[in-house]
């Protein structure tokens, strides 16, 4: 059972992250075409609840997804096993949220 809803929630999460990464990208190429400076990029970023929340939600999501990934590849190809495969991927997960997150602190209110 817990594989099935590690599965669904890896799928779920690469549903999100779908238009997540195209919003992110054409934001991207919309900033370097438009020649915009770092400086002029935080200006624009900065406080606005909105960009906390659509980064927000693509951490969590990047969070969820990779922790679940590579649990599947430490099993595989570590062979962790048990417990210790589940810490395993706890501790990604946490790892990966804490450091988007704080990311994401810096770039919207920070």
């Amino acid at each position: 059972m817990l594989d099935l809803r590690l599965y669904m929630a890896q799928r779920i999460t690469a549903l999100l992250m779908a238009p997540l990464v195209v919003g992110h990208l054409a934001v991207m190429i919309y900033a370097i075409q438009g020649g915009l400076t770092t400086a002029e990029i935080l200006g624009r970023t900065q406080g606005s609840f909105v960009w906390f929340l659509f980064y927000g939600t693509f951490v969590a999501a990047v969070s969820i997804h990779g922790a679940i990934g590579l649990r599947t590849i430490a099993y595989e190809w570590g062979g962790l096993k048990g417990s210790r495969l589940n810490v395993f991927m706890w501790l990604v997960g946490l790892g990966l949220f804490i450091t988007g997150a704080r990311a994401v602190w810096a770039v919207t209110f920070a």
